[in-house]
């Protein structure tokens, strides 16, 4: 069982930058591959970032390579989420969660969802 907490969000200019966190507990944390999805006001839940229990890969979706970085620390039982150059077609919920299938893009394949942190990007 691994119970999730987000923070980090808020309300931030478009080209501005937020770093989330997704803080864990439970001491199997570290064995879970993580991800963190977004959804926007009457959209589905988008897949943005992944990353391997290792640290050592980590997935992107197109729209935000290149701005977001994701990254773990297992020793803090924490994932983040580095959003750089932001744009307000990033406006949304953010949403970690703990991967317990095979497809990182896919919310189906995902266990353990926190409860959303908000971001605004203002134009």
């Amino acid at each position: 069982q691994v119970q999730l907490v987000e923070s980090g969000g808020g309300l931030v200019q478009a080209g501005g930058s937020l770093r989330l966190s997704c803080a864990a507990s439970g001491r199997t944390f570290s064995r879970y591959d993580m991800g963190w999805f977004r959804q926007a006001p009457g959209k589905g839940r988008d897949f943005v970032a992944a990353i391997t229990w290792t640290g050592g890969s980590t997935y992107y979706a197109d729209s935000v390579k290149g701005r977001f970085t994701i990254s773990r620390d297992n020793a803090k039982n924490t994932v983040y989420l580095q959003m750089n150059m932001l744009k307000p077609e990033d406006t949304a919920v953010y949403y970690c969660a703990a991967l317990i299938g095979v497809n990182y893009y896919s919310e189906n394949h995902y266990n353990y969802w926190g409860q959303g942190t908000q971001v605004t990007v203002s134009s």
